[in-house]
C-alpha cells in the first residue's frame, strides 16, 4: 500500500518509484502518497506509483536503490534478477538491493554479478510491531508469525561475472 515508497519519499532522492501489480493496492498507495504530500512529508524530487509488473519495469540509467519486502516467490524473483542483470550489463549503472524478509535469499546467492554486503536480522520499529500485531490478530488460521526482527540482506551489483559474497 506504498509504505516503503512513503518512507523513501521523505529522503532527498532524485526519484522514488513504487511498482504494484494489484490495481486496488496501487490505488491505495496513490491515495496514501497524496496524503503524504499534503502533510509536507515528501522531500524526493519525483515520486510515483506504477501499476504493473515489476519484471516489465525498465530500470533507470542512474544509481538505483531497490527495496524488496519478499514480494515474489522464487520463480518470479529469478525472472526479475535475470532481467536486471541484462539491463545492468548493457548500461553503466549501480544497484544496491535491500531484501527484507528474504525468504528466497538462495536465489540471489546463485546470481552472478551480485555481492552480498550484509546478511542478518534488523530490529522492527514500534510502528511495525503494532501494525503486525493487528494483522496477526485478524488472521483466521494463524498462517503467519511475527517477531521483533526481520531477516535482511543487502546486495550490490558488481558486474556479470563477479560471484563474491561478503558478510
Amino acid at each position: 500500500m506504498g509504505r516503503a515508497v512513503l518512507l523513501a519519499a521523505e529522503m532527498p532522492f532524485k526519484e522514488v518509484v513504487g511498482i504494484e501489480l494489484n490495481p486496488t493496492l496501487a490505488q491505495i498507495a496513490r491515495r496514501n502518497l497524496t496524503r503524504w504530500r499534503k502533510a509536507g512529508r515528501v522531500s524526493a524530487w519525483k515520486v510515483r506509483i506504477v501499476e504493473g509488473d515489476a519484471i516489465e519495469f525498465q530500470l533507470p540509467a542512474a544509481p538505483i536503490v531497490a527495496f524488496l519486502f519478499n514480494p515474489f516467490g522464487a520463480p518470479v524473483l529469478k525472472r526479475l534478477l535475470k532481467k536486471w542483470r541484462k539491463a545492468l550489463a548493457s548500461q553503466p549503472n549501480s544497484l544496491e538491493l535491500i531484501y527484507v524478509n528474504n525468504e528466497h535469499e538462495s536465489v540471489l546467492e546463485h546470481v552472478p554479478g551480485f555481492t552480498r554486503l550484509f546478511l542478518g536480522k534488523i530490529a522492527r520499529s514500534r510502528a511495525d510491531a503494532i501494525a503486525d500485531h493487528k494483522i496477526m490478530a485478524n488472521q483466521p488460521d494463524g498462517e503467519y508469525a511475527s517477531s521483533n526482527f526481520e531477516d535482511c540482506s543487502i546486495w550490490r551489483w558488481n558486474g556479470v561475472g563477479n560471484r563474491k559474497r561478503a558478510g
